[in-house]
């Protein structure tokens, strides 16, 4: 809803009644991602996209019926030999679409939605989106990092939908849950969209090396803006790093410590610095391990893990300042290539996030989802690889 937030609360309190059409799942090569909008107006206006134009004339039709009878519909729109699709996406891709009726009745949250989202607090809407049972689709949950509003039919659906919302909120990146029919992880029946409302975290990998490139495909997997920086001009090149959204050449303390002066730096945050250079980690260190974020890990051998840990205790930091340092970076996963060693970091940086041991599940007892807060710093030195 961002996209059509601004038109969609000045008619919420004007007290109209409106549909919205929002992609909640893509197939191939949609032409917008999910959370993707389109308003269409009592008064026929529509505001937003949802396909760039391929299918929003059936869109429009279908909001003006939900508009009429309250009833949401989850709509599929592509192009298939074996499918009747009654109308097709141009570039060949696939969307489901979710319309449902909006106004102070079916939704008596939203404004509390708009004043968290211009007040920069994050933010979920929970929709169910399938469901056998009617009475069911179309329910909603808003979830806070420490507060819920709405309710589901069971107590079951509500905490698995919170969990798992919150989830998701957390990497700041929007997208359809699955359960069985009563909230069930396992089983089929019961779909939810939900869209987030926070900026995705950053995750900021110093070194412009082969390892960066793999960090950097598999951060974006993981739902974090990427930044590969380095401050040697011929490494650091959009070419060589696709994956990242942004190729900085800097040097890295100065480029990091700009950030921070900038307020672009948060407790999200992670740091992986793939250098193994004395020139350029210890300066960056010094900033980095000053920085109230999730994550700061540093690439090496034990060697150089020493030898770093000598000059940052010349340079003045701290044991507590070094404590939060994971180095050398990752989990012992025994790996050995870019691919599995991004792997290895990714799952460190998971576990610290989320409270994880690190173990194999099989030997632990004990719930394996927890209602834990994410842990936000590395608390001592992580296994080497």
């Amino acid at each position: 809803m961002r996209e059509v937030l601004d038109e969609l609360d000045r008619r919420y309190r004007a007290g109209e009644t409106v549909a919205v059409g929002t992609v909640v799942s893509t197939f191939r090569s949609a032409p917008r991602p999910p959370g993707a909008s389109m308003l269409v107006a009592g008064d026929g206006t529509v505001t937003g996209s949802v396909s760039g134009g391929c299918v929003e004339g059936a869109v429009y039709e279908l909001a003006q019926d939900v508009i009429g009878d309250g009833t949401p519909v989850l709509q599929r729109y592509g192009v298939s030999d074996d499918d009747a699709f009654s109308v097709g996406l141009t570039c060949g891709g696939i969307i489901d679409v979710f319309v449902e009726r909006i106004d102070t009745t079916e939704f008596p949250s939203f404004s509390d939605v708009v004043e968290s989202v211009r007040g920069g607090e994050p933010v979920a809407v929970a929709t169910v989106t399938e469901h056998p049972d009617p009475s069911v689709l179309g329910r909603r949950l808003v979830v806070w990092p420490d507060r819920d509003a709405g309710t589901l039919p069971s107590s079951r659906m509500h905490d698995a939908v919170t969990d798992d919302a919150r989830g998701l909120l957390d990497v700041g990146r929007s997208g359809t849950l699955h359960y069985g029919t009563d909230g069930e992880r396992r089983g089929e029946g019961m779909s939810v969209f939900v869209n987030v409302f926070q900026p995705p975290p950053r995750l900021i990998v110093f070194g412009a090396i082969d390892f960066a490139a793999a960090m950097a495909d598999l951060g974006t997997f993981l739902g974090y803006r990427v930044t590969v920086c380095d401050a040697r001009g011929v490494f650091a090149t959009e070419a060589r790093f696709p994956g990242a959204d942004e190729v900085i050449v800097d040097w890295p303390h100065r480029y990091l410590a700009a950030e921070a002066d900038a307020g672009r730096i948060d407790k999200r945050t992670v740091i992986t610095v793939l250098t193994h250079d004395p020139k350029f980690d210890v300066p960056l260190l010094e900033v980095a391990l000053r920085l109230d974020v999730a994550y700061v890990g540093a690439m090496g051998s034990r060697r150089t893990h020493d030898d770093r840990m000598t000059r940052l205790r010349e340079a003045g930091m701290t044991d507590g300042d070094l404590a939060r340092l994971s180095s050398p970076i990752g989990l012992d996963l025994g790996a050995r290539t870019p691919q599995e060693t991004a792997v290895s970091i990714a799952a460190e940086i998971i576990a610290l996030r989320w409270g994880g041991g690190g173990q194999r599940l099989g030997q632990t007892d004990g719930p394996i989802h927890t209602h834990e807060e994410p842990v936000r710093s590395a608390g001592g030195a992580a296994q080497g690889l």
